[in-house]
């Protein structure tokens, strides 16, 4: 005779979605360009950090192209870091994203993409289509200027 605790395994918990803001959607910053995404990802970004190691961030935003929020997926060495894709659309998902920007800074001060940038690239526009979370974009920033690959057509 089975007891309730070994067929517990068996029942799927409930789970409950929910999403809680303290910020009202009209106060929260609206990305209409490139410039834009700079200028709110370069805000966010620890300066004693951008010329230093390498960091991966996403930028979630609402249908509106309102910010919803900044989640670090990763943060590496002097030359590169490990960004787990999973990782990176549980955020949108958990934050109710339609659309992210990808960044991420070069410590070299070089904003020209390598073709691992060029690869992960490709991997969350093709994640992104999946799951019907738009890749907007994606920039290689520094404390003095930034590459959009949607700028140059290469998104």
């Amino acid at each position: 005779m089975k007891t309730e605790q070994q067929s517990s395994w068996k029942t799927v918990s409930e789970i409950d979605l929910v999403y809680k803001t303290k910020v009202k959607s009209s106060e929260r910053p609206h990305i209409a360009s490139s410039k834009c995404a700079y200028g709110i990802l370069i805000g966010c970004w620890n300066p004693d950090k951008i010329e230093f190691i390498e960091q991966f961030k996403v930028l979630l935003l609402s249908q509106s192209n309102r910010v919803l929020g900044i989640y670090e997926a990763s943060s590496g060495g002097i030359t590169g870091t490990v960004v787990d894709i999973r990782l990176l659309f549980a955020s949108a998902l958990k934050a109710n994203a339609v659309g992210i920007i990808i960044a991420h800074n070069h410590p070299s001060g070089n904003t020209a993409p390598s073709e691992a940038d060029r690869a992960i690239t490709r991997k969350v526009r093709m994640a992104g289509e999946l799951l019907d979370i738009r890749l907007l974009d994606h920039l290689i920033v520094t404390s003095e200027k930034y590459y959009s690959f949607g700028d140059e057509g290469v998104l």
